[in-house]
């Protein structure tokens, strides 16, 4: 039930029942308390029977291996334990994660309104090379902009894979860097920005992760107008899914949910 590939059209049922009792994810496979919750209720079981029922269990598997047909059923079941569990890596390994696209229609109207407003001042942050961000380190190139931190594991890697994505879709016609603005500077500190570049698999010489001191960050976030709600118990940050499209001349051109369909239109309505 928990790790058996689902088909595209499984049944409602089979979906609920795996995301309420495994907590299955978007890759088909169980989330970290899924995990632990298939892996110790067995584990929990076999040592609440040996611990409550030790001379039963002893004596019963004895009775099994004094009779050829108890040592029959104990090679079957150790055979089958055996099996399910490489299945059971079989089925891990070959998992893949679901893309991380946010699905919109590329049927943007002619009405969809600019900006027209300029970029905030961002040189009080740097980059992932300690660099102070400037917009002539964009070197004419026009910019998506988007903000994520390197924890979150729902809408920040939709955006910033949409936003790569969109760059590929449009090689031929332009070339687009990606700026990533830290929502959590507080732990995306500067030195973890290489990191966080490989981490969102943006390429390190033309794309710009940023973060600072934390006033710093959070100024340049308001400038922004970027809302986010953080969390000062677990660090995480609620953030809605948002990416600025700039000219090469720092016009904030559109803002767009990240979609990829309607990101992809605006990206070449820009001048």
């Amino acid at each position: 039930m928990a790790l058996w590939p689902a088909p595209t059209d499984a049944p409602q049922w089979l979906e609920r029942t795996r995301a309420v009792c495994f907590n299955t994810t978007g890759t088909g496979l169980p989330d970290t308390s899924g995990w632990i919750l298939l892996i110790g209720q067995p584990i929990g079981m076999i040592a609440a029977l040996f611990i409550g029922w030790r001379s039963e269990m002893v004596s019963t598997l004895g009775h099994l291996r004094s009779s050829q047909a108890g040592r029959g059923l104990m090679a079957t079941v150790t055979f089958v334990v055996l099996a399910s569990l490489t299945g059971a890596g079989v089925r891990v390994v070959t998992a893949g994660a679901p893309d991380p696209v946010l699905v919109g229609s590329s049927d943007v109207p002619e009405s969809y309104p600019r900006i027209d407003g300029t970029m905030p001042d961002m040189a009080a942050l740097v980059d992932q090379r300690g660099e102070s961000f400037t917009l002539a380190r964009l070197e004419g190139r026009a910019a998506l902009v988007t903000f994520a931190f390197g924890h979150c594991e729902t809408v920040c890697p939709m955006v910033v894979h949409s936003s790569r994505m969109t760059r590929s879709a449009l090689a031929e016609e332009r070339d687009f860097a990606v700026i990533v603005v830290t929502l959590d500077p507080w732990r995306d500190t500067p030195s973890r920005l290489p990191h966080l570049v490989e981490q969102f698999e943006l390429d390190p010489d033309r794309d710009f992760v940023l973060s600072g001191a934390v006033d710093d960050v959070e100024a340049a976030l308001d400038a922004w107008k970027m809302g986010r709600v953080r969390d000062e118990l677990t660090g995480d940050v609620v953030h809605p899914a948002l990416v600025y499209l700039m000219e090469a001349d720092g016009t904030l051109a559109y803002a767009s949910t990240g979609a990829m369909g309607q990101l992809t239109e605006l990206a070449r309505r820009l001048r």
